[in-house]
């Protein structure tokens, strides 16, 4: 995917959060291959380390939820690899799953704080930097379940629709000030470690409202975001693109 194939990356910075394993490792290694730079940030610093080597970036440890952690991470890759052009919000937590009625202020809280306080916080870091450089990408990683809501998953669906959103709103502040984007994906559900964390009865929910009837691959989501990170993608903007098997309803 490097020289003069399409899409490519070449001599740009990326970073993507919760780059340490599952989709945020996936993307990470497509746009190295595309030939971006990778900044893996995560809050577990040895899965970011494992995921840096893999692709010859660096990993930087780095909690989503801290103004003060993010704000040291992007100098840290400031300071390593120059401007930042692109940002991969993929950092997220699915939550407690129960029943709204089971659910307290805390384990809303700790979901919000990763999911979408995350992704703004990591969008204030950089985007003043992108719009003194008039150029920049913004791909914030959401969910079906932003669009639908899954039962049992209130926190993380809410969150979901927020990042959405907030991709919307951003977009919008940022059109004609330059070559910048902000776009967001919904995927459904995907195989990866986060599933560890959800009860079988909510995957197999998910799984049945798939029409095509399987659960996408971290290859497909990362294909998705490669293209809407690229030069190529310079009119597309305030998005929120499908990559759910069908499941979509609008």
């Amino acid at each position: 995917m490097t020289g003069n194939s399409f899409f490519n990356l070449k001599g740009q910075t990326a970073i993507v959060t919760g780059g340490g394993q599952g989709i945020g490792e996936g993307i990470a290694k497509r746009l190295h291959a595309a030939g971006a730079r990778i900044a893996v940030l995560d809050v577990n610093e040895s899965t970011a380390k494992g995921v840096a080597e893999a692709v010859g970036g660096i990993a930087v440890q780095c909690d989503v939820s801290s103004a003060a952690s993010v704000r040291e991470a992007v100098a840290i890759v400031q300071k390593s690899f120059g401007d930042i052009t692109i940002l991969v919000n993929n950092a997220g937590i699915p939550g407690k799953t129960a029943f709204t009625w089971e659910l307290d202020a805390k384990d809303f809280d700790s979901v919000y704080a990763v999911n979408l306080r995350g992704v703004y916080l990591m969008c204030h870091a950089v985007i003043s930097s992108m719009l003194e450089k008039r150029y920049g990408r913004i791909l914030n990683v959401a969910s079906i379940a932003g669009k639908e809501g899954n039962p049992r998953l209130l926190a993380y669906s809410a969150t979901k629709a927020g990042v959405i959103c907030l991709s919307k709103s951003l977009a919008k502040e940022v059109a004609g000030r330059g070559d910048i984007t902000v776009n967001s994906i919904a995927p459904a559900v995907v195989r990866t470690p986060i599933l560890d964390h959800v009860s079988k009865e909510t995957i197999d929910y998910m799984l049945s409202r798939i029409p095509i009837g399987r659960t996408g691959t971290v290859e497909e989501i990362a294909a998705l975001v490669h293209y809407l990170v690229s030069p190529e993608a310079s009119f597309t903007t305030g998005q929120c693109y499908d990559i759910s098997g069908g499941r979509a309803t609008y």
